[in-house]
């Protein structure tokens, strides 16, 4: 894999794993533009771990504050990691089937997926203006954002844009739902990182060709991904999503266009 290229991704990552806007989707895009198959695997963890730091940097306050008695918020991220898990290991192999082979239907899905995170962003932004209520996080919230969170292993469907609607769907207060949307992203980026891991070591693969890339795109991953989170603390507290709306409704036509005209 070429550096710009690895460092491209590396920025892609960054910035859609946090901006409501789906990483996989975007990452899936990319690949097929570029062209990049090798070293995808091994890659692919690494981006992964990369894209923990700046979510451990941002919210270090808010991840000692789970270890405090009486534990509310640990056992709420609990219950909202429980349901991304478990489609994530009985769908994770048929999405990637279905998606990750260049079709028009796969297109066509991809295009679905990105106009659905578009609709739920667009009504989003209106309950979260007239929302008169600041909620804190409870056992009932925590579950409807964790499937929430389950619903965007689908590449399109973007995390932290669903789980984000989910919780103002919930009533959930700004800086609560905020918070709370980048501290469940912390297990399953770790899971993700995981199950890829596993993967490598089953696979065998050879890395040592991959490292240089991968350092630059890994670097590019906490930078951006440093500015994405702190970008969308200001978005969330104004409640400003209209514009992430009408992108993804552009990046819809241009995934089915992708497969239209390059048949990739």
């Amino acid at each position: 894999m070429a550096i710009w290229k690895a460092i491209v991704l590396g920025a892609v990552q960054g910035l859609a794993e946090f901006l409501p806007v789906s990483s996989s989707g975007h990452l899936l895009l990319l690949q097929r533009w570029l062209g990049i198959s090798e070293g995808g695997l091994f890659f692919d963890v690494i981006l992964h771990i990369a894209s923990l730091v700046p979510v451990c940097i941002v919210l270090k306050k808010q991840i000692f504050g789970l270890f405090k008695k009486p534990y509310n918020k640990l056992f709420c991220l609990i219950i909202a990691t429980a349901p991304a898990c478990l489609t994530g290991v009985l769908l994770s192999d048929k999405i990637e089937s279905v998606f990750y082979s260049p079709s028009l239907l796969s297109a066509c899905l991809l295009a679905v997926a990105f106009l659905c995170t578009a609709v739920e962003l667009f009504i989003a932004e209106r309950v979260a203006k007239n929302n008169k209520n600041q909620l804190p996080i409870k056992y009932s919230s925590a579950l409807v954002m964790g499937i929430a969170q389950g619903i965007a292993v689908i590449p399109g469907v973007s995390r932290s844009g669903t789980v984000l609607s989910a919780g103002t769907f919930a009533r959930l207060g700004k800086e609560e739902n905020a918070n709370f949307t980048f501290l469940m992203s912390i297990p399953i980026i770790l899971g993700a990182g995981l199950v890829s891991g596993i993967k490598l070591i089953g696979n065998g693969i050879v890395i040592s060709e991959y490292i240089l890339p991968t350092l630059f795109g890994a670097v590019t991953a906490m930078v951006t991904g440093y500015i994405a989170i702190t970008f969308m603390l200001k978005i969330i507290g104004k409640a400003n999503y209209k514009w992430f709306s009408l992108y993804l409704l552009g990046i819809s036509c241009v995934s089915v266009l992708t497969y239209v005209i390059w048949g990739i």
